[in-house]
C-alpha cells in the first residue's frame, strides 16, 4: 500500500473538520459552551489547545478558525506535529496565501491558486510566479522571527529545531528554481503508476474505473468518474479554468533516501498519493445543498465545483466573518443554466478582482494592507499555530509545559500507531482524542476497515480512553474517544 498511499501525506484523507464543533457535540461542559455563540468580544470560555498528529494539509486548521466565530470567543493554540518537513512548508505557504488581503488578491483567484497548490502536480504559470514568490519571503520569515511575527503573527515556528529551520529555507529555495528538469513530475508519475499496477499499466483506465465504482463511489459518489480518471493518470484535480496546466508543482516534491547499487542516495520526487486523491479533503461535503442537486440520477455539480465552492467559503469566512453566501442566481430555487452554474462563480466579479492582483512591494502599501487585515481578520486575533519538531511526540512528555494541555488530540489513519498509553500526561482531563478512519481509502476493503477501528479502538482503550460510540468503518469519517484520567 506505500506504493500507492505514499510515503508522504500531501493531503488528508478525510473531510474538513471544525474542532469546536465536535468538541461541541463530545464535551459541551468540559468546553463551557453555552447557547451563546454570538458574542463577539472578550473570552467565554478557556483556551482550547489542539494537537494535530500527521494531518497533512491544513484543513482542520482553516476549517476550524473560518468558523470559530460561530462559538463563543475564545483563544485556539493549535500545535501541529508531521512526519516532513515539505509538508510543514506547504501548510506554511497555503496559510500565507489565505491572510493575503484581499485587495491583493481576489477571493476568486485566491481559491484557483489555493486548490492549484494543494492538488494539482501541474499549475499554471502566475500560480508558478507566485510560488516562486513566495519563496523568497517564506525564507525571510523562517531565518527572520521579526518579520515572521509582522507577516503572520499567529504562527510560531520557535519550537522548530535550527537544522529543521535551515531545510525549510533549502525547500523554500528549490521552489524559486526556473529550470523545468528540476521536478519532472510527468516522469515521476508515471514511473509509481508503472510500479503501482505493475503488468496492469497498460490497461489502467479499466483499473481506474474498476476503483471507482467498486471501491470510491459508494463513500463519495459526488466524486465524478471522469476527473477520478484524469486525475489517476496526470496528478491535475483541479482545472478551473480553460488555461495550461504545464508547470511542474514544485511543492509537491519531497526528498527521500533511496538505496541504488547499495549505495544511499538523496532523491526529489513525488511520493505522495496516487491513488485516494485529493477530492476528499475539500470536495465531498458542503454547507450548501444545491451542490448536490441530482438530475436522471446523476449530481449535476463535481466534486470540483464542491471543493472550489468550500475554499472559497472557508476564505470569504476568515476574512469578513461571516457566512458566505451564493448569490442569489445560484440558489437552489432557480434552475436556469444550472449546468453552467460553476462556471458563473468563477465569472462572478473577475473583471473587478483583476485589478487586486498586483502584490505591491511599497512600504505604505504593506503598513495599509497590514491595517486592512487588522480590520478584516479578526478570527486570527485569537488564534496561534505552533510547529513543533518532527515526530516529537514522544518527547513532548518530558516537557512540562505540555503537561496536561492539550484538549483535543487529532490522529491521521497513518499516524494513529503513535496513540499510546505514554501519551497520557500531555492529556487534559476529559480531553478528546479524534482518529481519522480509514473509510477513503480506497484499497481497503470491507474487512480492512473494520479490523482498522478494531484495533484503533483497543489501542485508544489501552490509553484509559473511552469510545464515545459504536463505530461503522464504511461510514464515519472519524473516530472520537474521550480521555477518563
Amino acid at each position: 500500500m506505500v506504493d500507492s498511499f505514499g510515503r508522504i501525506t500531501w493531503w488528508g484523507f478525510s473531510p474538513a473538520i471544525d474542532f469546536q464543533a465536535i468538541a461541541f457535540t463530545a464535551q459541551i461542559q468540559h468546553f463551557n459552551i453555552n447557547d451563546d455563540s454570538s458574542s463577539t468580544s472578550g473570552s467565554n470560555g478557556d483556551p482550547i489547545n489542539i494537537l494535530l498528529i500527521g494531518s497533512g494539509d491544513p484543513r482542520h486548521i482553516i476549517k476550524t478558525i473560518a468558523h470559530s466565530y460561530r462559538w463563543p470567543n475564545r483563544k485556539i493554540n493549535l500545535y501541529i506535529i508531521e512526519n516532513n518537513l515539505e509538508v510543514y512548508a506547504r501548510q506554511i505557504l497555503l496559510l500565507n496565501l489565505i491572510y493575503e488581503a484581499p485587495e491583493v488578491i481576489g477571493l476568486q483567484e485566491k481559491t484557483e491558486l489555493f486548490l492549484e497548490i494543494f492538488g494539482n502536480t501541474f499549475v499554471r504559470s502566475q500560480t508558478d510566479e507566485y510560488l516562486s514568490r513566495k519563496g523568497d519571503e517564506l525564507i525571510k520569515m523562517v531565518t527572520n522571527f521579526n518579520y515572521l511575527n509582522q507577516c503572520l503573527k499567529f504562527l510560531d515556528l520557535s519550537n522548530l529545531k535550527y537544522a529543521e529551520r535551515d531545510e525549510l529555507e533549502t525547500i523554500f529555495k528549490f521552489w524559486r528554481q526556473k529550470d523545468p528538469k528540476s521536478f519532472e513530475v510527468s516522469a515521476m508519475w508515471d514511473h509509481r503508476l508503472r510500479k503501482h499496477l505493475g503488468n496492469r499499466y497498460d490497461s489502467r483506465r479499466n483499473v481506474y474505473d474498476w476503483d471507482y465504482n467498486m471501491k470510491l463511489r459508494s463513500k463519495a459518489d459526488i466524486i465524478h468518474s471522469r476527473e477520478y480518471s484524469n486525475w489517476r493518470e496526470n496528478g491535475v484535480a483541479f482545472d478551473i479554468r480553460e488555461a495550461n496546466y504545464n508547470i511542474p508543482n514544485k511543492s509537491l516534491a519531497s526528498a527521500e533516501i533511496l538505496k541504488r547499487e547499495g549505495q544511499r542516495h538523496i532523491v526529489r520526487g513525488y511520493w505522495g498519493d496516487i491513488i485516494n486523491s485529493p477530492y476528499v479533503a475539500y470536495g465531498i461535503e458542503c454547507e450548501e445543498t444545491s451542490f448536490f442537486k441530482k438530475a436522471n440520477d446523476m449530481y449535476m455539480k463535481t466534486s470540483q465545483d464542491v471543493a472550489q465552492y468550500n475554499i472559497m467559503a472557508i476564505m470569504h469566512e476568515i476574512i469578513y466573518g461571516t457566512k458566505y453566501q451564493l448569490p442569489q442566481n445560484k440558489s437552489e430555487t432557480e434552475n436556469k443554466n444550472d449546468q453552467q452554474e460553476l462556471p458563473k462563480i468563477q465569472e462572478l466579479n473577475e473583471d473587478d478582482e483583476q485589478d487586486q492582483q498586483t502584490v505591491s512591494t511599497n512600504t505604505e502599501e504593506a503598513d495599509e494592507q497590514l491595517e486592512v487585515k487588522q480590520t478584516l481578520f479578526k478570527c486570527f486575533q485569537n488564534v496561534k499555530i505552533h510547529f513543533l519538531p518532527l515526530n516529537s511526540l514522544s518527547t513532548l512528555a518530558k516537557k512540562s509545559k505540555y503537561l496536561k494541555l492539550f484538549n483535543i488530540v487529532y490522529f491521521s489513519n497513518s499516524m494513529v500507531h503513535h496513540l499510546k498509553p505514554d501519551i497520557q500526561p500531555i492529556l487534559a482531563p476529559g480531553s478528546l482524542i479524534a482518529c481519522e478512519s480509514a473509510k477513503f481509502m480506497v484499497e481497503l476493503n470491507k474487512d480492512q476497515q473494520i479490523e482498522f477501528v478494531n484495533r484503533v479502538t483497543g489501542m485508544a482503550k489501552a490509553a484509559n480512553c473511552k469510545a464515545k460510540q459504536t463505530f461503522d468503518g464504511e461510514k464515519d469519517n472519524v473516530l472520537t474517544f474521550l480521555y477518563t484520567s
